[in-house]
């Protein structure tokens, strides 16, 4: 079996490493590999975003699958070319896709289809929307309604701050044409939590909650970034509470874009805040979010690569079921001094052997390269240390130790992924 895929970041890494354990003996090839991904992968001459590239390469070069990880692939119509050129992909065509693609239509979607969210308006003028944040007031989420690489959300806790944010989006060209509409949500107080499905655009198959640590610094201060880490499973998704959010967010969802001719295939991410008043969706992504492939595949028991293969093929997911470990997973992000800012690439990057040897711990590179036979950085998010174990605190303890041992100039990551997680069990505790 030759099986693509279509990215080179710490979630392709994960995605990469599971499949391999699922299929020992395929073929594996990949679009521009990081440093992690080489050594199992051959390399294809195309950047994950250059569709037309990929489509006539694997024209040219069958394969038995692509799975396709990054959001931009996807919206520019990945899947779409991939189906017309008779070549099973994993992933939603574009029009699905604008589910993460447009958080305006997004927001539309869940507003017809009944789904919990945040109240919201969406403007192009920024005048209308300083009119609107000083009658609405803060705390407020400010959000460019396009594809910002996960830092297009900006939480502000007074109306100045807001306007101010607006204005970089809309007129300062911040985020570029992701930035020419904005979603300005109400501020929802919660936890949150993360939850990945696989379905074929009528059934799902749910995957072990995780929750993200999106801010820069330690107890959830500074600004968003791409995530700095994350945790599974999350006590506060019980059966119930998942078997609510299938219900009552997925199924309307999936529903509501079939009705409009666009059947979502592939991997549905939600993005939910638990409030007092329930689930509600803070956003949904169309592919496995970063980094919390990093500890969700990491519990999978069973296979992934045959719930994907189906649904690639066009098949059913009726009557599938996916099996976990009862083990506990905790990844730390190292980060690029500067990031989510200016950061410098090409630093010299040092990870001792026997570190990599260990078996209660997972290196998932994102932002590496091999230049000369030496490992260096090339983007704001280096690398992924994932700790497995029987508790919580055990993997959080190891993948903090990971942290600590791999070494570049820089180095940045937080010391409390799984905090609230961790003070929960102490609580608890008799």
């Amino acid at each position: 079996m030759r099986i693509l895929l279509v990215g080179n970041g710490g979630r392709e890494h994960a995605l990469l490493w599971k499949l391999q354990k699922d299929a020992p003996q395929a073929h594996f090839l990949a679009t521009q590999p990081n440093g992690g991904m080489a050594p199992w992968t051959d390399a294809i001459p195309h950047a994950a975003d250059d569709v037309e590239g990929i489509v006539s390469w694997v024209r040219k070069h069958p394969v038995d699958l692509v799975v396709i990880g990054p959001e931009a692939p996807l919206a520019a119509g990945l899947a779409d070319r991939l189906g017309e050129a008779g070549v099973p992909a994993f992933g939603p065509r574009a029009g699905a896709a604008r589910i993460e693609s447009s958080k305006a239509f997004a927001k539309e979607l869940m507003e017809q289809a009944g789904v919990p969210t945040a109240a919201y308006r969406t403007f192009t003028s920024a005048l209308a929307a300083e009119a609107h944040l000083r009658r609405m007031g803060a705390p407020v989420v400010v959000k460019a309604s396009g594809l910002a690489a996960g830092k297009g959300a900006v939480v502000c806790s007074s109306v100045d701050q807001a306007v101010s944010a607006a204005r970089d989006m809309l007129e300062g060209n911040r985020f570029g044409a992701a930035g020419q509409e904005v979603v300005v949500e109400e501020f929802m107080n919660g936890e949150e939590l993360s939850l990945f499905a696989i379905t074929d655009g009528r059934h799902v198959l749910p995957m072990v909650a995780s929750q993200d640590h999106k801010r820069l610094g330690e107890e959830d201060t500074g600004p968003n970034t791409g995530g700095m880490g994350a945790y599974a499973p999350v006590s506060l998704a019980t059966p119930e509470r998942l078997e609510e959010v299938v219900e009552r967010i997925l199924h309307p969802t999936l529903a509501a874009l079939a009705a409009r001719g666009s059947p979502f295939r592939g991997l549905l991410y939600a993005g939910l805040m638990l409030t007092p008043h329930g689930p509600r969706v803070v956003e949904f992504n169309c592919r496995f979010g970063d980094p919390e492939t990093q500890v969700v595949l990491p519990l999978m028991a069973s296979s992934l690569l045959e719930p994907m293969l189906t649904v690639a093929r066009g098949d059913s997911l009726e009557g599938g079921v996916l099996e976990w470990t009862e083990m506990a997973a905790v990844t730390t992000v190292l980060a690029s001094e500067g990031y989510p800012g200016a950061y410098r690439k090409g630093l010299a990057i040092q990870i001792p052997p026997e570190l990599e040897s260990r078996d209660d711990l997972l290196l998932f590179h994102a932002g590496t390269r091999e230049e000369e036979g030496e490992l260096r950085t090339t983007g704001g998010r280096v690398l992924a240390c994932t700790g497995v174990a029987p508790t919580l605190a055990d993997a959080a303890a190891i993948s903090r130790d990971g942290a600590e041992t791999v070494s570049f100039q820089g180095k940045y990551f937080r010391n409390d992924i799984g905090w609230r997680e961790m003070a929960r069990d102490e609580a608890n505790r008799p």
